[in-house]
């Protein structure tokens, strides 16, 4: 037998807006103030057999437009019809992944009575789901929450995604949505059946966590800002699972122990007003979350010295001096394990980014695989200002390295460097201008990698470093 399907398109029609606004006035009582207060349905369902009312579907730009169906042939139990999802392969000119939005257009629904999200599914083989969840809805995705790396067999298995704080969701729209690329570069398809919402009586054990769950620190200055991330939210099932959600701002509560140093918003965005230390905790549902940010504010802001150089004569890397337009760029710390510690702390005030790169022995920027390559033919020197803001250890150096035929490509690899070390001006609580000259390079038309190392002094490893204005430049040039 030819399996049935059905393909559901995500068209808007005049009635439904005529709909609509019936719903709106029928579905009304009048508040205390006298103004009408909308009553938002409860009705649990997303899909059984079917669209539940006011179910709408929008594929994510990229994604095979068509990767969903109403599958009539496989399903759940003695119901009628699933969900099916077709996951394209590698190179699929139909789009690279299979990914969509649920969105309920009947202004929402009211799921504060439930806790769960649950459904039934199995695949054509084994894999995992990359994100699955609820919350999106295109229109700010305020209370998303998603489960990354749902794992599938090929019978049918009950999931259960919890809710983070279900008291939250007083007009819910994005009810479902998902992501799902090809595993090990090859496409399959898998099934969802009876997805609805539930309160599921033996969910327990809510544990809240920002910063992963770690008590992370920061060193920022006044007017300056940081977010708070690594936000989570596991609750066990009963049977011995954990289930860990990533989820959104909107969920926790945050606070400062010190709003005079630093203040947080509903989203977690910290804002540095005075000199000193504060915490960033946060709570949700009355649960306090594991982990915090430590906020340590040095004061006002030491800016970079602003470069002399007129932008016509200049190649910007990174740096927000008016004029100075930064060309594409891959990365500025591709993270190459399993040898870097390097990570990024990078941060901005009033509008000036630095990049800032802590527990440093090499890092690098690169601007050759999905950009491309720099000419800097008529270019004759790499400028950069490094600030060191603790002490700088004995045997300390830093070196500025750039790369031309990158691995061969192009041509013969060759490279410019340039060091600075406690002999030669490396100090800190200062901008320190680090400049390599280019004419020693034949050729620098095909540049493609800039590397910060620690190898000629590493009484630097573990330091904190910030980089700030990094250029290429024509001293030749007028200036």
């Amino acid at each position: 037998m030819t399996m049935m399907k059905q393909v559901i398109t995500h068209s808007k029609y005049a009635l439904l807006a005529a709909l609509l606004l019936m719903l709106g006035f029928s579905a009304c009582e009048r508040s205390v103030d006298g103004l009408p207060e909308a009553e938002f349905s409860s009705n649990p369902e997303v899909f059984i057999d079917g669209f539940s009312p006011g179910l709408e579907y929008f594929p994510f730009e990229g994604s095979v437009l068509n990767a969903f169906t109403v599958d009539t042939e496989t399903f759940f139990g003695n119901r009628g019809a699933s969900m099916r999802f077709d996951v394209p392969n590698v190179g699929d000119p139909a789009g690279a992944f299979a990914g969509a939005i649920f969105r309920d257009d009947f202004g929402g629904r009211n799921l504060t009575s439930y806790n769960a999200l649950t459904f039934y599914a199995k695949a054509t083989r084994g894999g995992t789901i990359n994100e699955i969840g609820f919350g999106q809805d295109f229109l700010g995705n305020e209370f998303e929450a998603t489960q990354n790396n749902l794992q599938l067999t090929t019978n049918w298995r009950k999931y259960t995604i919890p809710i983070p704080d279900p008291s939250v969701l007083t007009q819910s729209r994005g009810l479902f949505w998902y992501a799902e690329g090809p595993e090990n570069g090859e496409g399959y398809s898998f099934w969802i059946d009876e997805l609805r919402y539930e309160f599921v009586e033996d969910i327990a054990q809510p544990r809240p966590a920002i910063q992963q769950g770690t008590d992370a620190s920061q060193i920022l200055f006044i007017g300056s800002g940081a977010q708070v991330t690594g936000l989570t939210y596991t609750a066990n099932l009963g049977d011995g699972q954990d289930v860990t959600v990533s989820a959104a701002p909107a969920y926790f509560d945050f606070a400062s122990s010190n709003t005079s140093v630093a203040t947080v918003n509903d989203a977690g965005r910290v804002t540095v007003v005075g000199e000193g230390e504060a915490v960033i905790t946060a709570s949700l549902a009355g649960v306090d979350a594991a982990g915090s940010l430590r906020v340590e504010s040095l004061g006002e802001f030491i800016a970079a010295p602003t470069p002399e150089e007129l932008p016509e004569n200049v190649i910007s890397i990174f740096s927000d001096v008016p004029g100075f337009d930064d060309v594409p760029v891959d990365f500025y710390n591709g993270f190459y394990e399993p040898f870097q510690t390097t990570t990024s702390n990078d941060f901005e005030v009033d509008g000036d980014r630095v990049l800032a790169y802590e527990n440093f022995n090499f890092v690098g920027i690169e601007f050759n695989q999905n950009v491309p390559t720099i000419d800097a033919s008529e270019m004759t020197h790499l400028s950069l200002h490094i600030f060191l803001p603790d002490t700088v250890p004995p045997n300390s150096a830093f070196r500025a390295r750039i790369v031309n035929n990158l691995g061969g490509a192009g041509g013969p690899e060759s490279s410019a460097s340039a060091t600075v070390s406690n002999n030669t001006g490396l100090v800190s609580g200062e901008w320190v201008r680090v400049l390599v000259p280019l004419t020693g390079m034949p050729d620098r038309s095909n540049l493609g990698q800039i590397v910060f190392d620690s190898d000629q002094g590493p009484g630097l490893q573990g330091s904190t470093i910030w980089v700030d204005n990094i250029y290429l430049f024509n001293a030749n040039a007028a200036n």
